[in-house]
């Protein structure tokens, strides 16, 4: 048993089950979670996805469906496809675990219009979106964070919006750097506690507000 299966990111972790039950409530909005261990946040919902979550209710986006990289058992995913009943939401991660907890957690919840499936990233997916969300694995590597903030643009529709949470101290300036080089543009749309809201928009004017 290696340290790297035991985390969030490994796609099949073999930590003992644990299972918690955890309530989410923002404006006229409950949803109730299932987590386990070997899942990301398993006592409760990150405070950098509730930050996404509360910034996301406020963006404009071309309707052409929604995609959340790295779901973890669903918290993201699943507020936005009960936030926007008229999107349809791909909700991917590589983690099987998770993905079990996420299926669960839409059906109790009654959400339909998601997909739910295991994804190395983007390599199972096929189809281009006018919103992509993430809460990106740090502890995996710069490089898989990398690679999601950067070919997320591949995945966007033109004037789609990659939506990201960073903490700063891991990592938010160097996000931003990187993401206003591959999209020519990304605004901070919060800061709280120390996570960064960033937004990069495809084929966008430039928009560069510092850090």
């Amino acid at each position: 048993m290696t340290k790297k299966n035991q985390m969030y990111f490994a796609a099949n972790p073999d930590a003992k089950h644990d299972e918690h039950l955890v309530d989410y409530h923002i404006d006229d909005i409950d949803l109730k979670f299932t987590t386990d261990a070997g899942v990301f946040s398993k006592l409760r919902i990150d405070y950098g996805s509730g930050v996404l979550i509360k910034t996301m209710k406020d963006l404009t986006f071309p309707k052409a469906g929604i995609l959340d990289v790295g779901t973890g058992y669903g918290p993201m995913g699943l507020f936005a496809a009960k936030f926007w009943p008229d999107q349809e939401v791909d909700m991917v991660d590589v983690n099987e675990r998770a993905l079990d907890l996420a299926r669960r957690n839409a059906k109790f919840n009654q959400i339909n219009n998601v997909n739910i499936y295991q994804s190395d990233i983007y390599e199972q997916v096929d189809k281009k979106y006018g919103l992509v969300i993430t809460n990106p694995p740090i502890r995996a590597g710069k490089k898989v964070v990398d690679q999601i903030l950067s070919e997320a643009k591949e995945h966007l529709v033109e004037n789609g919006i990659l939506l990201v949470v960073i903490q700063k101290k891991q990592g938010a300036p160097r996000a931003k750097k990187l993401m206003t080089k591959v999209y020519g543009n990304c605004e901070i749309l919060a800061r709280d506690k120390g996570y960064y809201i960033l937004m990069s928009e495809n084929n966008s004017k430039d928009n560069d507000n510092g850090l």
